[in-house]
């Protein structure tokens, strides 16, 4: 079965990645349970080496739908979350164009792509090393963005904030935050689309049904009534609903493992 095992983000990389994380599976398991790629509102930028020793470097874009597949296991699969509003700058495209879609990042960058790659595949399974390669890639690469551009993904982090669903905090509307930013609503939606890749709507859809997947890992699951009310659904059936809808299962069947039929990647 597929974990993650965190790691600290370097402090050179905090404005721009939410998280760090390396995928570790048991081979043992990973026929008997399936690999789960849940609803993402987040870019990730991902490194991962074969057991013929070939290093991939890649981008998943946001996740509108989970899917479920056959595991697989790689010597090395680091993973970083991208804050909403960096993915733009860094990738340079707009993160619509990225959604429920993984690419190369070589098709973003390029040969610089290439030569971080080999790099990253040198080091050998060392996903602390590997990690400074990334930091110092990244780093580079957003000192060479237009001041506008990093401006633009500041207002979108900001707006995200904004729309995350707290427990027992009401979410502040929309129009509110667009007033607050001092931008027009119609803008701050294009300036989501293009820096997120989701309608604010829909990442709020996605952010929520992921409080209620953390939510069922740590045993609440339980008290599904208490929870639809915290994370801020109308009510059980609303919750069980949307659930269904963007996990394929309800909420009861995914908790004790009663999953669709594992796909191909």
């Amino acid at each position: 079965m597929s974990a993650e095992v965190p790691m600290t983000v370097p402090g050179g990389l905090r404005r721009l990645v939410r998280e760090v994380s390396v995928l570790t599976s048991d081979g043992a398991c990973r026929e008997r349970h399936p690999l789960v790629h849940v609803p993402e509102t987040d870019t990730c930028l991902i490194f991962r080496t074969t057991a013929t020793g070939r290093g991939d470097l890649l981008v998943a874009g946001p996740r509108t739908r989970a899917s479920y597949h056959v595991g697989k296991d790689f010597p090395l699969c680091l993973r970083l979350r991208l804050r909403p509003g960096a993915a733009r700058p860094l990738l340079g495209v707009a993160v619509s164009e990225l959604v429920d879609r993984v690419v190369g990042l070589g098709e973003l960058w390029g040969g610089r792509a290439d030569r971080l790659t080999t790099a990253l595949t040198r080091a050998g399974g060392d996903a602390a090393l590997a990690l400074k390669h990334l930091e110092a890639a990244l780093r580079d690469r957003i000192a060479a963005q237009p001041a506008a551009d990093l401006s633009r993904g500041d207002l979108v982090r900001v707006a995200a904030e904004a729309l995350r669903v707290r427990p027992g905090l009401r979410r502040e509307p929309l129009p509110a935050v667009a007033r607050r930013l001092a931008v027009s609503e119609r803008h701050l939606r294009d300036l989501f689309a293009d820096g997120v890749g989701l309608p604010p709507k829909r990442y709020e859809r996605i952010a929520r049904l992921r409080q209620v997947l953390a939510g069922g890992a740590n045993g609440t699951g339980r008290r599904w009534g208490q929870l639809a009310a915290a994370t801020g659904y109308y009510d059980q059936s609303h919750m069980t609903a949307e659930f269904r809808t963007l996990m394929g299962v309800t909420p009861t069947a995914y908790f004790s493992g009663r999953l669709p039929a594992p796909q191909p990647c």
